[in-house]
């Protein structure tokens, strides 16, 4: 089995900073799932199949960001969602960490490219409607965390 074989949507041209948010929300996952520590995570993968093809660098933001602030970045998405957090499942709360984490701190990746994203990585990886959920809540997250931007964008 090839490495293009191995994801959900192999047919996708997947550039290293995107195979970087495969795994961090990978990461994310195991650490939703079995409640450990950031380092044991990166650890573990760092040191899986096709991690090489990621950007290394942007994958430990990612994550340790997004598990360092985590708390904050369910506070901003909470009032978004229908259900409470508990009840989301694994991929759509890994997702909006990510989504959220990058809507707050990387300010140089245009808010549009941060929703796009998490709905390709629902959709990759997520329940058949996850990415429109996902798409509605962050798509109301962003002019809270980038209103500036937000609001110029709609002038044009």
């Amino acid at each position: 089995m090839n490495d293009k074989s191995m994801h959900a949507n192999p047919s996708k041209n997947r550039t290293p900073r995107h195979r970087a948010r495969e795994f961090a929300l990978q990461g994310l996952y195991q650490w939703l799932l079995n409640n450990e520590d950031a380092k044991t995570v990166v650890n573990n993968i760092r040191a899986a199949h096709g991690f090489d093809k990621a950007d290394g660098d942007y994958f430990a933001a990612l994550l340790y960001g997004a598990i360092e602030q985590s708390v904050e970045l369910r506070e901003a998405f909470a009032p978004l969602v229908d259900r409470g957090i508990g009840e989301l499942s694994p991929i759509e709360h890994g997702v909006l960490l990510l989504g959220a984490y990058e809507l707050k701190n990387q300010l140089d990746i245009p808010y549009r490219v941060v929703i796009n994203e998490a709905v390709e990585l629902t959709k990759s990886f997520g329940g058949i409607d996850g990415h429109k959920y996902v798409n509605g809540v962050l798509d109301k997250l962003a002019p809270r965390l980038r209103a500036d931007e937000v609001a110029a964008d709609k002038k044009r």
